[in-house]
């Protein structure tokens, strides 16, 4: 197997991952649409905009042509926002080669379509939707570049996929285990960002740690009921990808989503939010595929569709938070029918 990953794009995550495989000794090419981004990746081993005072290895090198990137590489990463997951894999249609190891790690959805990456991915490059692979888990890229330890999961329906990418990036540092629920692994990482959202609004409001904990326990059923009913293992939610992910993500300032809602909770109007943070969060765009989603599959999703009256429909954090108070009685454990239970029982 060639030593060469290619890495599209060049933000956080994607660097802290290529710090990883570099880690790994293993040469790591990185495709960015910036001119200025590649030089000083090449020449000054930095990305100041996106880990700011993070020093990379010099295995990791950057170019602008995606050619120059993905040839002779034996993996392809591709770490685009979900909004662009689409067009950057269908650049990489013109050098993609059935042999190549394609991973994900990207956390959302296509909002007009309403797929998940691998998806997106199977469909532009023509291959089988199964044997893409999708690295998700607790894992703040700054803590990775700094090599503090991780433990992630790497998910494909083809075994001999997710245990070639687990060789990729295991090491002392960085934990991989393997999973065979790539759908649940993927719904889980993009879903938890709402709930994210909805811890950081919490905090903004300064509502206390009772409410936080009742936002992610119940958090976690919502998104438990609508994977299992698009084809999940509840199993999966109790993992690194679901519940690992949601606390990293819903408790830390680190978490873009948690930030994004913080702000909202103190009383920041959403565009002027983003502009702010000048970088992509997922949550935004999964909340409002969420909202359609739901009703699709006919599963209440209240904390996703309280947030997306917030995000989109101007209500304010605290009525969005009576609205949830105020609902009808129910009981706590979610009753799953007699087919799901068997579905993973069997």
């Amino acid at each position: 197997m060639s030593k060469k990953v290619a890495v599209l794009v060049a933000g956080s995550w994607g660097t802290a991952l290529a710090s990883v495989l570099a880690a790994n000794q293993l040469d790591v090419i990185m495709w960015t649409r910036g001119e200025d981004q590649a030089a000083e990746i090449n020449n000054k081993h930095t990305n100041q905009r996106f880990l700011p005072d993070a020093e990379l290895s010099p295995r990791i090198q950057a170019t602008t042509d995606m050619a120059t990137a993905v040839e002779g590489a034996s993996a392809v990463l591709i770490v685009a926002p979900s909004s662009a997951m689409r067009s950057v894999a269908h650049q990489l249609k013109a050098y993609y080669k059935p042999e190549m190891l394609v991973i994900h790690a990207t956390k959302g959805f296509e909002t007009e379509s309403l797929k998940r990456m691998s998806t997106v991915i199977s469909e532009e490059l023509e291959c089988e939707e199964g044997r893409v692979v999708v690295l998700s888990g607790p894992s703040h890229a700054e803590e990775v570049v700094k090599r503090c330890p991780t433990t992630v999961v790497v998910a494909s329906l083809d075994k001999a996929s997710a245990e070639a990418a687990q060789g990729l990036f295991m090491n002392a540092y960085f934990r991989v285990y393997t999973n065979r629920d790539m759908i649940g692994v993927e719904l889980a990482g993009a879903f938890k960002n709402i709930i994210a959202l909805g811890a950081g609004m919490s905090d903004g409001l300064n509502f206390g740690d009772n409410a936080k904990a009742a936002l992610l326990t119940r958090g976690l059923a919502e998104i438990t009921r609508i994977g299992v009913e698009m084809g999940a293992n509840p199993l999966t939610f109790s993992g690194l990808a679901g519940i690992g992910d949601l606390v990293v993500t819903a408790t830390s300032q680190h978490s873009r989503n948690w930030r994004a809602g913080s702000l909202l909770g103190k009383g920041q109007k959403l565009d002027d939010v983003l502009n702010s943070m000048g970088m992509v969060v997922e949550g935004i765009r999964t909340t409002q595929a969420a909202h359609f989603i739901s009703q699709k599959y006919g599963v209440q999703m209240p904390i996703a569709d309280q947030l997306y009256h917030v995000l989109f429909q101007e209500r304010q954090p605290r009525d969005a938070v009576e609205a949830l108070m105020g609902r009808d009685p129910k009981t706590e454990m979610e009753v799953m029918t007699l087919e799901t239970w068997e579905q993973w029982h069997s």
